[in-house]
């Protein structure tokens, strides 16, 4: 089997990763959520990157998680859901703040979140899942998520898969038609889940809790484990390229402090680990995003 190649390096925590209008885009976390840069960031298949949107260092924190409306338009989240006019302004798009999203193919924008302040070390309470339809209406869909992180949509549109990465579990719900979820229930357990893809034959790429990533069939099955650089965490992937048959990994170094917070001075002062590796897969990717 091959192994990953690195395709972009000196990056903060790259997160988010998307394949859109034939190139990747991801946030670069550190250097946006933590330090007062924020940016989204595109990359061609040869590791060029160009930076597409920033915030000024004086307003509010942004660029955790990046999708599109139908229009074409970009979302971003953080404190609000943020979207990117033509003229490459960012305006309020909903009043909600957020994690990770995902927009299914009716418009309906599902956003999660935890309203606890993890970097600081404070005691996590369970998060949520929302959906802004296309409308501008906002409404839970649902609660009692274990720290929130990457979702996926089926091709059908018919289910919606979430990274519960506290409970080590994808966790999946059924998409109604008005744009609620229903009949939770696990996909596969047992894992370190952030940001997710899914493939044509309905199998995830997660993390496994460790310093690797994996291809895993509904009810859990591994299909096909990678090995990571020791100390690397992959902290999202996308199944992405013209074929969607290249895996994008996103990785960096990751150490908590010894009383398990975040080391803040070390993010944002630190050396800058984060890390794109690609890797061939057989299987291409499908869904949203």
């Amino acid at each position: 089997m091959s192994e990953p190649k690195v395709l972009l390096t000196g990056l903060g925590i790259p997160e988010s990763p998307r394949w859109h209008e034939g190139r990747l885009w991801f946030c670069n976390w550190i250097d946006r959520q933590v330090v007062a840069v924020d940016q989204v960031v595109t990359v061609d298949m040869d590791g060029t990157a160009e930076v597409m949107a920033t915030r000024d260092p004086d307003s509010h924190p942004m660029g955790y998680s990046i999708d599109w409306l139908h229009d074409g338009r970009l979302l971003v989240t953080g404190d609000v859901l943020r979207r990117q006019e033509p003229d490459g302004s960012l305006v309020v798009h909903a009043d909600q703040r957020a994690n990770e999203i995902v927009v299914d193919v009716r418009g309906n924008i599902y956003l999660n979140g935890a309203d606890f302040n993890f970097v600081a070390g404070a005691p996590p309470v369970p998060g949520y899942i929302k959906v802004v339809t296309p409308d501008g209406g906002l409404r839970q869909v649902a609660s009692d998520i274990q720290f929130p992180n990457g979702m996926v949509i089926t091709a059908d549109n018919r289910t919606l898969i979430i990274s519960e990465s506290f409970a080590g579990t994808l966790t999946a719900f059924d998409i109604d038609a008005n744009g609620g979820l229903s009949n939770r229930r696990a996909f596969a357990a047992g894992l370190g889940p952030d940001g997710i893809s899914l493939d044509e034959e309905g199998a995830i790429w997660v993390g496994t809790g460790g310093f690797a990533v994996a291809r895993v069939a509904p009810g859990g099955e591994v299909l096909q484990r990678v090995e990571l650089p020791e100390g690397r965490a992959p902290f999202a992937m996308m199944l992405g390229g013209p074929d969607r048959q290249t895996l994008f990994i996103c990785t960096a170094e990751w150490r908590m402090a010894d009383d398990h917070v975040v080391n803040l001075d070390r993010l944002t002062n630190g050396p800058r680990t984060g890390e794109i590796l690609t890797l061939p897969v057989s299987v291409p990717g499908t869904g949203r995003p």
